[in-house]
């Protein structure tokens, strides 16, 4: 069972890997400072201690420990206990979910590991957004996606926001660097899979038409530019998704889950 350890100073340094989250440069999950990935509520707790990433405290109200029980009970950490206004001093805001866990990262996957076995992946390029970053795992894992990868100038998906938004889901859906942007889709193009590009330019083929291939590599771009021509030019196929006339395109992570139902539903 972690170990309670009533806290009563914020300004106490066994709190250090809790504090300042909303800091540019003092939050403790800047990947080049601590490098620390941080839960924040019991339902993303339960979620970081199921996953490959290992928890290590804990900070929280006496309530969502209670909450936490089942979840905390074979685990020899720290759990400090405190009160919310004591939450809100180190962390920097008033944290209405009451509970952060906080684990080391574990090193990154490698883009063969994570495509092995997955039929269906999203690879991203300039989404440089951690909410569209959340909300795409939790599309990717609600609609049976297998993997994440990343091109070009995205985002990091262990940002204490787009872990919060994808409910956790960023621990659990596996997420790998191409390397070598974009000549790097070669090795996904290798593996067997489709690399189909997304875009909303009316001379593309309809997605449902495009998504041929029994392994399909689905790359999306950033909200506005959308992808690099010559990102799409290294590609397939590219594809659009019908939408009504008038309407130029849709939030990048709607898109992703659009294409990923798509792909559910000629799975059959």
């Amino acid at each position: 069972m972690a170990f309670v350890v009533d806290i009563a100073d914020p300004a106490d340094p066994r709190l250090d890997d809790f504090r300042d989250l909303n800091s540019s440069d003092r939050r403790p999950d800047l990947p080049d400072g601590k490098g620390l990935v941080i839960a924040e509520g019991v339902l993303v707790a339960e979620r970081l201690v199921q996953s490959r990433f290992r928890t290590h405290a804990f900070l929280g109200v006496e309530r969502r420990r209670l909450e936490l029980l089942d979840t905390i009970a074979d685990l020899d950490v720290p759990f400090y206990r405190t009160t919310a206004d004591v939450m809100a001093d180190v962390v920097g805001f008033h944290l209405n979910r009451g509970v952060l866990a906080a684990a080391h990262r574990p090193p990154a996957l490698e883009l063969d590991d994570v495509l092995d076995g997955a039929r269906t992946v999203a690879v991203l390029e300039g989404v440089n957004d951690h909410e569209n970053l959340g909300s795409m795992f939790r599309n990717a894992a609600g609609l049976g996606a297998d993997a994440v990868l990343f091109g070009d100038k995205c985002a990091d998906p262990l940002y204490r926001r787009a872990v919060r938004v994808s409910m956790g889901h960023v621990l659990r859906v596996p997420f790998a660097r191409v390397p070598d942007w974009p000549r790097g889709l070669d090795l996904i193009r290798q593996k067997g899979f489709q690399v189909i590009a997304l875009t909303p330019n009316p001379t593309a083929v309809p997605l449902a038409q495009a998504m041929t291939g029994e392994r399909v590599a689905l790359l999306l771009g950033a909200e506005g530019p959308g992808l690099a021509e010559h990102t799409m030019r290294a590609t397939d196929v590219r594809a659009r998704i019908p939408m009504a006339p008038g309407t130029d395109s849709l939030n990048v992570a709607t898109a992703a889950a659009m294409a990923f139902y798509e792909r559910v539903r000629m799975q059959g």
